[in-house]
C-alpha cells in the first residue's frame, strides 16, 4: 500500500509531520509507505515533485456499467416519498447560481444550489415542511475520505461520511437519505426497492449486474440485497471523475503548467503559513498507488470545534448539533471530549459551495475567512441575527467545551491579507478550463492529473 495523505493532529504539535500511516494501513493492507515530500514550509519542493510527474495527455476513462447505473439512481427523484427529490437535489451535478449576479457560477459544488442561491443552511426534504438540521456537505472529493476508525498513534477518529462520521463509506451514506423522514422519507427498504420495480430499466440493469429479478424481491433478505446493490452503485458513480476532477487553477499551477497571480501567491503562502489553514486543510500533495502524485485534497478528514456560533435561521431553531461527540458509540468511549466537533471537509470548490459551516451559519467565503482570523478578538454579539454579526463581534460558540483555541481565532491577518487568502481558496474550483480564460489552458484542456490513478476507496 502506498501513503495517499499526510496528517497533522490538532493538538498534538510534537507529531507534526505523521503520516497516517497506521490508519489506512489498517483499512486496507500493511505494506511500506512511499517517501514523499513534507508539508508546510515545504511547498516549492512538492510542486517540483507534482511538475515531474504528471502527465496532460489523460482523458477520463467512460463510466462502467454500475457507474452508469448509480449516475440515474442518484438523480432520480421517484425513489423519495413524494417523488420530489433525489441525491442530486442537495449535491447537484449543475453548476448554481449566484446569489447576487444570478450568474452560473464557474463549476458545481456538488451541493444544494437552492442553500448557494438563497443562503438558506438546510434542504427541504420530500415532505412539506421538513427541513435537514445541517448544511449539506459537498459531494466533491468525499470518495477519498478513509473508512471512519480511531487512528490510536495520532489520538483522534478520522474519515467517514456525514459530518459527525456515522457513515463509513460512501456505500453506507448512500442508503441514509432515502430512509430519513427529513429527506426523501421513504417509509422502508421494500418501499424503496418497489419504486426500482417500477422502471424498466432498473429491473434490466439489476439483472445483468447482479442477478436479482426485482420483482421477486419482496422478503426482508432480497430486498436488503436489493438496496445495498443500490447504494453500491451510486457510491460507484461518487468515485467517478466527475465528482473528482482534479482540473482546478491550482492542479494546473501544481503541474507547473500555469502560474499563480501574486495576490494568489500571496494567499498560498498565509494558507501554509501565518493563517494556519493547513494545519487541518492539507495542501501538500500525497501518493496515488501507482507512485505518482495524488493532488492534495486539503483535509486531513479528522474532526474539530472551531466555535461555530449557533445558526438561529434554522427552520425550528433546533438546539445545536453535537457532531461527533452526539454519535451513542463515540459518547461511549470519550464522553466529554468530542462534544461540537464536526468533520474538516476538503476545501475544493469552496468558492462555490456557500453558505459555510455545518449550520451554514456564515453567508461567505470572505465572512468566514474573518471569523477565522477575529474569532476572539473581534467583540461579542447576541446572535447570527445581530446587525453587528460579523462587523462588531461574534456570538458564543454552540459548544464553547471543546473550542479549538490554539490554531484560529486570533491569526493577525489584516484585511489585505484575508483577502489574499480568499483569492487562493478561490483558485480551488473544478473546471477551470471552462472558466480561467486562459490561452495556456484552453476550454477542453484535461486535467494534468487525469492519468493519476485513485486509491482504492473504502
Amino acid at each position: 500500500m502506498t501513503n495517499l495523505f499526510i496528517i497533522k493532529p490538532r493538538r498534538y504539535p510534537f507529531a507534526y509531520s505523521a503520516l497516517l500511516g497506521a490508519a489506512l494501513a489498517a483499512l486496507l493492507s500493511d505494506g511500506a509507505f512511499a517517501d514523499r515530500p513534507d508539508r508546510g514550509n515545504h511547498f516549492g519542493e512538492a510542486r517540483a515533485w507534482m511538475r515531474s510527474h504528471h502527465s496532460g495527455s489523460g482523458r477520463p476513462t467512460p463510466f462502467s456499467d454500475e457507474q452508469t447505473l448509480g449516475a440515474a439512481l442518484y438523480s432520480d427523484k421517484t425513489l423519495s416519498l413524494n417523488r420530489n427529490q433525489s441525491c442530486a437535489s442537495c449535491h447537484s451535478l449543475q453548476v448554481a447560481h449566484d446569489q447576487v449576479t444570478k450568474a452560473n457560477l464557474p463549476a458545481p459544488g456538488f451541493v444544494d444550489p437552492v442553500n448557494v442561491e438563497t443562503g438558506f443552511p438546510v434542504s427541504k426534504g420530500s415532505v412539506s415542511g421538513k427541513f435537514g438540521g445541517l448544511n449539506a456537505p459537498s459531494a466533491g472529493y468525499a470518495a477519498f475520505s478513509p473508512a471512519f476508525h480511531w487512528d490510536s498513534v495520532e489520538g483522534l477518529f478520522v474519515g467517514g461520511q456525514f459530518w459527525n462520521g456515522r457513515a463509513s463509506s460512501l456505500k453506507d451514506q448512500a442508503g441514509g437519505p432515502f430512509l430519513n423522514p427529513a429527506e426523501m422519507a421513504m417509509p422502508s427498504k421494500l418501499a424503496v426497492v418497489n419504486r426500482l420495480k417500477e422502471n424498466a430499466t432498473y429491473r434490466e440493469s439489476f439483472s445483468s449486474l447482479y442477478g436479482f429479478n426485482l420483482s421477486s424481491a419482496t422478503d426482508a433478505a432480497s430486498v436488503s440485497a436489493v438496496y445495498d446493490a443500490m447504494t453500491k452503485a451510486i457510491a460507484s458513480f461518487e468515485k467517478t471523475r466527475q465528482f473528482n476532477k482534479f482540473n482546478s487553477k491550482f492542479d494546473f499551477y501544481l503541474a507547473g503548467v500555469i502560474d499563480l497571480s501574486a495576490k494568489e501567491k500571496a494567499g498560498l503562502n498565509l494558507f501554509t503559513g501565518k493563517a494556519q489553514c493547513a494545519l487541518c486543510h492539507i495542501s501538500d500533495p500525497g501518493v496515488a498507488p501507482d507512485g505518482t502524485p495524488l493532488p492534495p485534497l486539503f483535509t486531513d478528514f479528522t474532526y474539530d470545534n472551531i466555535g461555530v456560533p449557533r445558526n438561529t435561521r434554522i427552520p425550528g431553531n433546533p438546539a445545536p448539533d453535537a457532531g461527533l461527540g452526539g454519535r451513542a458509540d463515540v459518547a461511549a468511549i470519550a464522553p466529554d471530549t468530542e462534544l461540537g466537533k464536526h468533520k474538516v471537509m476538503s476545501l475544493r470548490n469552496i468558492a462555490v459551495t456557500p453558505p459555510y459551516a455545518h449550520n451554514g451559519v456564515f453567508a461567505t467565503l470572505e465572512q468566514v475567512t474573518h471569523f477565522y482570523n477575529t474569532r476572539d478578538t473581534l467583540g461579542s454579539v447576541s446572535s447570527d441575527q445581530a446587525l453587528g454579526f460579523g462587523v462588531t463581534g461574534w456570538p458564543a460558540p454552540e459548544v464553547p467545551e471543546t473550542v479549538n483555541v490554539d490554531e484560529l481565532g486570533n491569526l493577525g491577518l489584516s484585511a489585505d491579507e484575508e483577502s489574499a487568502v480568499v483569492a487562493f481558496l478561490k483558485t480551488l474550483t473544478d473546471d477551470y478550463p471552462n472558466w480561467g480564460n486562459d490561452p495556456l489552458v484552453p476550454k477542453g484542456t484535461p486535467s494534468p492529473f487525469a492519468n493519476t490513478s485513485f486509491p482504492p476507496f473504502p
